[in-house]
């Protein structure tokens, strides 16, 4: 007989009970939506409605410049033998059907400043042209605009320019997929103001509530430790009342702002690891996607350059991959034939033992490995990842698991969330 009596037990659930709700609402599990594999910068004046082809076509041609042997060009991206025929077409189909998968039309650093009335010109000159990709069926299944930050020299300019955006929006509704990245965040006051600029703008313009997302881009050491020796990210999410779709790390700005010479500034320096390390952390379980930055070594030039960028941008493409960032920036097209090289290599050289695993844990089989339910979520998760951006396709998958995508879904939900 127990001694603990019902009307314990109950003060016990009452007690509970907020921290209970509090946490459900703040973590209500990892993101089970499609997330692209990178992030595509286009200065704003630069745009066009040929710049996706643009793209595609010019890493097509880098490949058809220097790497026209499959094999040679899989082993400078880190792709197995076995892997290599399959990658190569892959990647080939993906640039000519879908090169970019997430195109941030770029008002900041990559356009820097500019009367107010170019800036005005250009913002809504791409709105324009992002509705007419879509009219035509060809928009990247992401898009949005990186505006300057909330920091005093530019708040005027980054506001108007967010209201351009919205403005030019309004008549056919902001878009799926659609982002606001917000850059140089330092404080969690800039992401309640952003929060605040969103309500208002959906208010004014008639726009479903909500429909405004953004991305912090992580590119101070502020957001990552507060002054009180906090971590400051996981706040900014807290703050961002739903509206945070994902933590982008900002690779050369953050590394300067920690004091680390240029010659140093890498996505695989010690600092950004750490900066990394506490986005994951304060991300975790809340929806909110990551995205590791970029890469300024490019492969152009001759040849030679050409191999030792794409060597490179493959290895810390799997880096980041393997420490569970699975998007990143790019900055050139010819960065792309890597991109998705690194990327499908990674869920089909995974497939079958992922596969495996999963269904002896499904099966309650031996598999020398005791996995347990958030083993078989993060398996799941995997699958679905690769199906998501193309690596691998549906018949390879429930062929190799006897599971569907619905199946799969269900088991990337935490039981006590379903």
């Amino acid at each position: 007989m127990s001694v603990l009596s019902a009307r314990f037990l109950e003060r016990l659930d009452q007690a509970l009970g907020p921290s209970d709700v509090q946490r459900a609402q703040r973590y209500p599990g990892a993101v089970l939506r499609r997330v692209p594999v990178h992030t595509a910068y286009v200065p704003a004046d630069r745009l066009d409605a040929a710049s996706v082809r643009t793209w595609g076509d010019g890493a097509l041609a880098a490949l058809d410049a220097h790497a026209p042997d499959p094999v040679a060009f899989a082993t400078l991206a880190g792709v197995g033998p076995d892997d290599a025929h399959e990658v190569v077409a892959r990647t080939r189909a993906k640039l000519a059907r879908e090169p970019i998968e997430d195109l941030r039309v770029d008002l900041e650093d990559g356009y820097g400043m500019r009367s107010d009335e170019q800036e005005d010109a250009d913002a809504a000159a791409a709105v324009a042209i992002l509705l007419e990709l879509d009219d035509a069926g060809i928009r990247p299944p992401f898009v949005g605009f990186r505006i300057k930050s909330l920091e005093p020299q530019s708040r005027a300019r980054s506001i108007r320019s967010l209201e351009t955006i919205v403005a030019a929006l309004a008549g056919a509704g902001v878009p799926d997929g659609f982002v606001i990245t917000l850059p140089k965040v330092t404080a969690v006051a800039q992401i309640d103001a952003m929060v605040a600029l969103c309500e208002q703008l959906e208010d004014g313009y008639d726009l479903a509530a909500h429909s405004l997302r953004f991305e912090i881009q992580v590119e101070t050491t502020q957001a990552i430790l507060a002054a009180d020796g906090t971590a400051m990210v996981a706040q900014m999410i807290g703050a961002a009342a739903g509206r945070c779709a994902g933590l982008h790390y900002g690779t050369y700005d953050y590394s300067a702002a920690a004091g680390i010479s240029a010659a140093y500034q890498s996505m695989e320096h010690p600092a950004a690891d750490y900066a990394k390390a506490v986005m994951q952390v304060a991300a975790a379980g809340t929806g909110v996607a990551l995205s590791d930055g970029s890469t300024n070594i490019l492969p152009v030039g001759d040849t030679a350059q050409v191999h030792a960028g794409w060597a490179l941008h493959a290895r810390l493409v799997r880096r980041s991959m393997e420490r569970g960032f699975y998007q990143g920036w790019d900055l050139h097209p010819a960065q792309l034939p890597t991109r998705y090289a690194a990327t499908y290599a990674f869920y089909r050289s995974g497939l079958a033992p992922a596969a495996d695993r999963l269904r002896r844990y499904l099966d309650g089989a031996s598999s020398g490995v005791l996995d347990e339910p958030a083993t078989a979520q993060a398996l799941a998760g995997y699958l679905c990842r690769g199906l998501d951006c193309g690596a691998v396709d549906a018949s390879e998958v429930t062929g190799s698991t006897g599971l569907s995508r619905a199946e799969l879904d269900r088991l990337r939900v935490p039981a006590h969330l379903q």
